[in-house]
């Protein structure tokens, strides 16, 4: 619960206040100082009567009502004094610095369980514990530094951890990075970063922050993150999320190609990529892309790369192409204009190197040309450091007043940080941002071009049999379910399958082969994979060469019956879904048969999955040239692919209970897509 005391509190006592600012009580009130708080400031401290200048409470009981209190004391006397101030002196927000609860003991748990509940009582707001605190505008409610200068259009910083905020914030003020408002959530016993990216939704303000940067350890309600970020982001806003702990699933056993593929951290993959969230890898890409943020729109992927040092620019070629940018050649009698004022040696294909012995005047006749005379590229970027031989001021200088107004994005990489400081700092102290690395901006410049917008459209596109499904699943015990079920699914869904019939008997098969027809396959029911136990036969071609397969294979342990199925060729597809807690299905999809193995390739997405979005994963796919056509080879119908993506999302929506579903293989052609082999697995709660 976020109330008005926590946000703009017109009363603030320091629970713990003290002297020595070597402690969170002495510094959280220090800083609450100098941040000149305008409202009443109180302090309590059992030993002293007036602390940094503030009257003392040596009993907390003697205090005045008070909204907004801030506790810096032990764990153990945590709950008495919320308890005091929550019943007799009207607090209704609090940051507890404290640390010493859930994060260390099971005796803690209890403590911070029972201090939320007293919180809750009341209806009051509650920060942490063991958090750093907040910074914004109205306080200074932090006991640590840095305290960066708040710009009402820097960035919105969200934390789970303390010591994260911290280091974002000193790596990026040294790049001239600004923040609006810094809030650590600690062990978010009542608020995490869902609540507060919720409230900064519902409290949307044009005149505010529209740049969200988030640091999460954990995601417990992702459906209200996904819904409010998609929100601030068709508002206008910007938002890029580090999530940790990515590897914490990746080794958890499953019995099925979605089971394996589909960990929580895809979930948090899909759910980014539904919200229109970038997911940045360590903070120092965190940075990156708030810096491009701040940054005009990027508006084409066609990039110049102005250089006086060569090596850097070939790195920042590499990390835009990779990243699906572009550096297209510079060339004809313009390119030919520029390379006339630049001293010999130069070049200007593009990257434009106008050596290490390029001038300020240089640089201004490139960026114009650039911005008045080349109009397939979109953006510039400017490396230009130094190796200390002389002051470097006139260039930096040139490169501002350019930038203030150039029609194509400029973006600075000044990587001479300690040999020209004295430089750089002048050109950040003129509102400017530095990207110190040309790799880190590039990738960057990449990610947030080609991040795709919020897609959250309920997606009811195909007419389904929902009556069918439901009675299926009322009917199918817990488990893998039996063909029979599966076909009466995949045919209530709309998903095209093979003409298939499961034999228990040597008569069965002859009579399901005289239906089927030859060349045929055979596969094994029961066993999971099949292939491993000799459970799968190819091209079986007359009642001979059948009869003697089902009298093998229905030995196999563990086989129930002999699934029968019409040869067919193709590309092999594979479609799956999977229910990840708290997310929801995840539907996932790629390349089929043994390959989903061997490559891995495979996008996913979260229900509710609209043709554009399956469209989306499929073209993200690695081996998206397969399906096109290579070689003169026939690509596959990827609208159909895409179809059968949107049905099985509809699909898992009405049926729950599916816990893992494997189309594989889907057989694909330029004409058709079919499923040949499928495996869905209930789970029924109690």
């Amino acid at each position: 619960m976020i109330n008005r005391q926590l946000t703009d509190p017109q009363s603030i006592v320091v629970v713990g206040g003290s002297n020595d600012i070597s402690k969170p009580g002495g510094k959280v009130l220090k800083n609450l100082l100098d941040g000149n708080y305008a409202g009443k400031l109180y302090v309590t401290n059992l030993k002293e009567t007036q602390v940094q200048g503030i009257k003392s409470y040596q009993d907390i009981n003697d205090l005045p009502e008070v909204e907004l209190a801030i506790i810096a004391i032990a764990a153990r006397f945590t709950l008495d004094a919320i308890k005091i101030l929550t019943e007799k002196k009207n607090t209704r927000a609090f940051l507890i610095l404290s640390a010493g609860f859930s994060e260390v003991s099971e005796e803690g748990r209890q403590i911070e369980k029972q201090i939320l509940n007293q919180i809750n009582k009341y209806s009051a707001a509650l920060i942490g514990p063991n958090c750093i605190g907040v910074c914004t505008p109205q306080y200074h409610g932090v006991f640590t530094e840095p305290i960066p200068k708040l710009h009402a259009e820097g960035c919105d910083l969200i934390s789970a951890s303390g010591a994260t905020a911290c280091y974002i914030m000193e790596s990026g003020l040294q790049k001239g990075l600004s923040f609006a408002r810094v809030i650590s959530l600690g062990n978010s016993a009542q608020m995490g970063v869902e609540e507060m990216v919720k409230f900064m939704d519902e409290t949307f303000d044009e005149k505010k922050s529209k740049i969200k940067l988030l640091y999460i350890e954990n995601i417990k309600k992702p459906r209200m993150l996904m819904k409010h970020a998609a929100s601030l982001i068709r508002k206008g806003c910007k938002i890029a999320a580090i999530k940790a702990g990515s590897s914490e699933a990746g080794s958890r056993a499953a019995s099925s190609h979605t089971g394996a593929l589909a960990s929580s951290d895809e979930a948090v993959n899909a759910l980014f990529r539904k919200a229109g969230i970038i997911r940045c890898d360590h903070r120092e890409e965190l940075i990156a892309v708030a810096s491009v943020f701040m940054h005009p729109q990027l508006n084409g992927k066609n990039i110049a790369i102005i250089t006086h040092a060569g090596g850097p620019a070939v790195m920042l070629t590499d990390a835009l192409s990779n990243g699906g940018l572009k550096v297209p050649a510079i060339t004809g009698p313009k390119a030919e204009a520029i390379l006339e004022k630049l001293h010999p040696g130069s070049s200007v294909g593009n990257p434009i190197d106008f050596l290490a012995t390029g001038t300020a005047k240089q640089l201004g006749i490139i960026i114009d040309a650039v911005n008045n005379d080349f109009s397939h590229i979109d953006a510039m970027v400017v490396i230009f450091g130094t190796p200390g031989l002389f002051k470097i001021h006139d260039v930096y200088n040139i490169l501002d007043e350019k930038m203030k107004t150039s029609k194509k994005p400029i973006f600075p990489v000044l990587p001479s940080t300690l040999t020209a400081h004295e430089e750089v700092e002048a050109f950040l102290n003129k509102g400017r941002i530095n990207f110190p690395d040309e790799v880190i901006l590039g990738k960057a410049l990449a990610k947030v071009y080609t991040n795709p917008p919020p897609s959250l459209r309920k997606s009811m596109e195909f007419k389904i049999d929902a009556d069918r499904i439901r009675s299926i699943m009322d009917h199918a015990s817990a488990g893998y379910i039996s063909p029979a079920e599966i076909q009466g699914l995949l045919d209530a869904a709309g998903i095209p399958r093979a003409k298939e019939a499961v034999a228990g008997t040597r008569e069965e098969a002859l009579l399901a082969a005289e239906e089927i027809g030859f060349p045929m396959v055979m596969k094994v029911v029961g066993p999971v994979h099949k292939s491993d136990v000799g459970g799968v036969v190819l091209n079986i071609e007359d009642e001979a060469s059948m009869i003697a397969e089902f009298e093998r294979m229905i030995k196999i342990k563990d086989t129930t019956g002999i699934l029968m199925q019409p040869m067919l060729s193709g590309t092999e597809l594979f479609v799956g879904s999977k229910y990840e807690p708290n997310f929801g299905h995840m539907i996932l999809c790629g390349l089929g048969g043994i390959y989903i193995e061997v490559l891995k390739d495979v996008r996913s997405g979260l229900v509710p999955i609209s043709m554009e979005e399956a469209r989306e994963m499929i073209d993200h796919l690695k081996g998206k040239k397969i399906l096109d056509g290579t070689r003169g080879q026939d690509g596959i119908d990827k609208r159909k692919f895409a179809e059968i993506i949107v049905r099985v999302s509809q699909l898992v929506s009405e049926a729950g209970m599916i816990a893992e579903m494997d189309l594989n293989p889907l057989l694909a052609t330029k004409d058709k897509v079919m499923a040949v082999d499928a495996r869905i697995r209930v789970e029924k709660s109690s």
